[in-house]
């Protein structure tokens, strides 16, 4: 049982996808190539690094990056060649900069703001008349009455 249990556990993990073609023969770009790997997001697959992706687009950017260490760039600069081909969305870890700062202030503040609005509703509700306290006008009432008799 516990040999089963092992068994799918192991399975069960994630395995990279990059390809025998794609490692290279220095195994210090490689592991360079792998650690920013692992930084970068899968255009397809959203939420998965392009070194555990499967998809076609993943495996052209694991390309992309390991040419661009071939190429002598510096991680930063494959990073930054790739994000400005791509985007800031490629980031799985973008930057705190910018108009990020915007959109990591945008949740707390709307939430501020309907609370704000939520309490100046209630307020407004608290203080307005109840339905049932103002009185029929003499119109109204002729006409519930006529209501009733029919």
């Amino acid at each position: 049982m516990k040999r089963i249990a092992l068994i799918l556990m192991l399975l069960a993990s994630p395995l990279a996808a990059v390809q025998p073609d794609e490692v290279l023969e220095d195994p210090v770009l490689e592991a360079r190539a792998r650690e920013l790997s692992k930084g970068l997001r899968c255009l397809v697959c959203r939420n998965e690094s392009i070194d555990e992706s499967n998809a076609s687009l993943a495996r052209d950017l694991r390309i992309l990056v390991r040419d661009r260490l071939l190429a002598g760039d510096t991680d930063a600069e494959a990073v930054a060649f790739i994000v400005d081909r791509y985007g800031e969305y490629v980031l799985l870890k973008p930057d705190n900069s910018g108009a990020n700062w915007l959109l990591w202030g945008a949740g707390p503040l709307m939430l501020l703001l309907a609370g704000g609005a939520g309490m100046i509703y209630l307020r407004g509700r608290s203080k307005a008349a109840a339905p049932g306290d103002t009185p029929l006008s003499a119109e109204e009432q002729a006409r519930l009455d006529d209501i009733l008799k029919e």
